[in-house]
């Protein structure tokens, strides 16, 4: 990693795709590891009976580590939440798995997929999978506002 200790190269801002976003504010490397996804570590179970009767708004701040927890944004954070959606990112999620196979001590970085310059706002695909059938209701409500070309409209996955 070639990063300066304590020196970040992201800061926060108002994005144009949604609410904040996250800059760069000097060029970023295609493969360097920009800042870890932090939150509070909770079980499935935990944030279902928390959030499973608040109604889906499109915007989550709920990261799905493995098959055993989530990453919860609305506790314990850092900047890395306010990281928006592309349909043509420059970044990705890269879940670290403990060596010792301790589900509980996985990790989420964010990395650069592609050379960012300065200025540039970082955005990966959300990956969001559902497990129901994608009505347009669902797909206005996880609608994308990236703006690329080859956008899907959707933060919503393809069903396989």
């Amino acid at each position: 990693m070639s990063k300066k200790k304590g020196k970040k190269k992201i800061e926060a801002r108002l994005s144009s795709i949604h609410g904040n976003g996250i800059f760069a504010t000097e060029a970023i490397k295609k493969g360097e590891r920009i800042i870890r996804y932090k939150g509070k570590l909770r079980a499935h179970e935990e944030v279902d009976q928390e959030y499973g009767d608040v109604d889906e708004n499109g915007h989550t701040f709920l990261f799905t580590l493995n098959d055993d927890y989530v990453i919860d944004a609305n506790a314990g954070a850092n900047i890395a939440r306010w990281i928006n959606h592309s349909c043509d990112p420059n970044c990705e999620a890269v879940i670290e798995e403990d060596e010792k196979k301790r589900p509980h001590k996985d990790k989420v970085f964010i990395e650069a997929i592609s050379d960012i310059a300065a200025g540039e706002e970082l955005t990966y695909n959300y990956g969001i999978t559902l497990e129901e059938r994608h009505t347009p209701k669902l797909k206005k409500l996880w609608g994308c506002r990236c703006g690329t070309k080859n956008c899907t409209g959707t933060m919503l996955q393809p069903k396989r």
